[in-house]
């Protein structure tokens, strides 16, 4: 390339760039004063709620689901009608109506359908689509045979008329609705959907949903730019817009709130902070709070001696002060949990019987066990995880005052999830927060046979087994509640198989300005920001 031609080249790049960062400077100070203006630490990389198992902030505001779920007091939720206005169920719970809105449109345009919700989750189980949340629909009737490829379409999957969709499971399965109302059955438009290809989830004109927002621009790791939806069913949300801020940097985040660029700051990201806040005169007041439904806890492998005998499991369980690392290490903000149903979520046992913090008892138990001395133990983590390394930190130093050895084996990411997939990660400590609210959610996840396999619990009771597989088929949900509550006292008092540890706070800073901040009953922070105002 001649110089002139590399000069002219450089010109021009640089031009583009000014251009481009300049634009970005200026869709930020030309937004609406009526934008709500929020942080992500990561760029989402697709609306695709099909595709995403992580970010659900895009899906909450631009798509719905047939059922929604809303959060009538903190930590406290319930189903209700979404884009489906009412619903029956069969005697024998298995065939599922939904009879739809009429006149919901699309931000195309176009009319919602029974169509479009059977496109949706045929869209999930087609293997083409290569979906990463196939396990909410994977109970309907002729769900294996649509991912196996063994089928065109999903035969339990039926459009009855044009505003009704009738949904047959292969066997009944109780958390169906709950199912329902996660991100991941949001309902997309057959039309657009297909037209867009693979830029669904990517081009904002080409992403359409029902939802009170719409996505206007999208600046990859920079920003994304929500309007509001003129047309909403449910009427146009008060915010014009939301303004999304890609800052990885929690400490960044804290200080763009605290000169205005921001309106909330998510605590959860930095609790470190929270001192802070709460001590200030000017943001004390300003601090929106509620039960994150979900617990931290330490798995326990029953096939790395001496784990495999019970003893053991109890000793560990009563040697770790629990009270004093959510104390030191949470400031507080949260409370014990002695149940795997979290607080918040339905058919939490309140009345649960404690784990006791023992260290005599765990010594006595040692003993007992022929461990007079005590051993040595391995707990594994992920190498980029601190705030997980003080917790483990904490808890070596408790487990030596009863004798246990404690190694911290650090991993990479892969590793640890592959050796814990293989049944054979030692110890570990790790986080399960709600994504639907039943209790299968918690106790089937951990504990049903595979899954107990591949979580590196390797716990083996015939009776919960047959518990699990028989919950999932109730029909009466308090006596589902009552048969789950029986399980998780008899995993985890009679059989010490895992050591639940502490449900956290949400915990968010509001500027003055915003009003009706909820904090959703989930154990997400994604939300959705309608019925959310700004007044100065």
């Amino acid at each position: 390339m001649s110089c002139r031609k590399k000069l002219i080249a450089m010109v021009l790049c640089l031009a583009f760039s000014f251009v481009f960062l300049t634009g970005c400077s200026l869709m930020n100070k030309s937004t609406s004063k009526n934008t709500l203006r929020v942080a992500a630490i990561s760029d989402p990389g697709t609306a695709d709620t099909q595709l995403n198992t992580e970010e659900y902030t895009l899906p909450l505001n631009i798509f719905e689901r047939l059922v929604e779920v809303k959060t009538t007091v903190p930590g406290v939720s319930e189903l209700v009608p979404g884009l489906a206005e009412k619903w029956d169920i069969s005697a024998d719970g298995k065939v599922y109506t939904f009879y739809l809105r009429q006149g919901v449109k699309f931000h195309n345009g176009e009319e919602l359908t029974a169509d479009d919700v059977v496109y949706t989750i045929d869209r999930m189980l087609n293997p083409k689509t290569k979906a990463l949340n196939t396990n909410f629909f994977d109970m309907i009737a002729g769900a294996k045979e649509r991912m196996d490829g063994r089928a065109d379409t999903t035969s339990g999957v039926k459009a009855i008329d044009k505003y009704t969709v009738e949904i047959t499971l292969a066997q009944p399965f109780a958390p169906f609705l709950a199912n329902l109302a996660t991100p991941a059955a949001s309902i997309y438009n057959r039309k657009a959907t297909e037209a867009a290809g693979t830029q669904f989830g990517l081009d904002p004109e080409k992403t359409v949903g029902t939802g009170p927002f719409k996505i206007k621009e999208w600046v990859v790791n920079d920003h994304i730019t929500l309007v509001a939806n003129d047309q909403y069913w449910g009427g146009k949300a008060s915010l014009d817009g939301i303004l999304i801020k890609i800052v990885p940097d929690a400490d960044t985040q804290k200080m763009m709130f605290e000169t205005g660029e921001l309106d909330v700051f998510n605590c959860d990201l930095a609790r470190t902070q929270i001192p802070y806040f709460e001590g200030s005169d000017k943001w004390k007041s300003q601090i929106v709070k509620g039960p994150r439904v979900g617990f931290y806890y330490y798995s326990i492998n029953q096939n790395i001696k001496p784990f495999d005998d019970i003893r053991v499991r109890k000793a560990f369980q009563m040697a770790i002060n629990r009270q004093e690392l959510l104390d030191k290490l949470y400031f507080g903000k949260g409370k014990l949990v002695n149940t795997i149903v979290p607080p918040g979520a339905v058919g939490y046992n309140p009345n649960a019987p404690q784990i006791s913090y023992d260290p005599e008892k765990a010594k006595q138990l040692l003993a007992e066990a022929g461990y007079p001395n005590g051993f040595s133990m391995v707990i594994a983590q992920t190498a980029d995880k601190p705030a997980t390394l003080r917790v483990n930190e904490a808890v070596q130093a408790m487990l030596k005052q009863v004798g246990i050895t404690v190694e911290i084996k650090q991993m990479d990411k892969a590793s640890l999830l592959s050796t814990r997939k293989q049944g054979q990660l030692p110890a570990y400590m790790d986080e399960w927060w709600a994504d639907f609210n039943d209790p299968d959610n918690f106790i089937y996840t951990f504990f049903a046979p595979r899954n107990s396999v591949i979580r590196s619990f390797n716990y083996k009771n015939e009776a919960i087994t047959q518990k699990l597989e028989q919950a999932r088929v109730m029909i009466n949900q308090e006596d589902r509640y009552k048969l789950y509550q029986e399980m998780e006292n008899e995993i985890v008092i009679n059989d010490a198989a895992m050591l639940p540890l502490y449900s956290t706070e949400h915990l968010f800073v509001v500027q003055p300005k915003v009003k009706n901040f909820k904090v959703a009953w989930n154990g997400w922070t994604d939300m959705s920001y309608y019925g959310i105002s700004l007044s100065e």
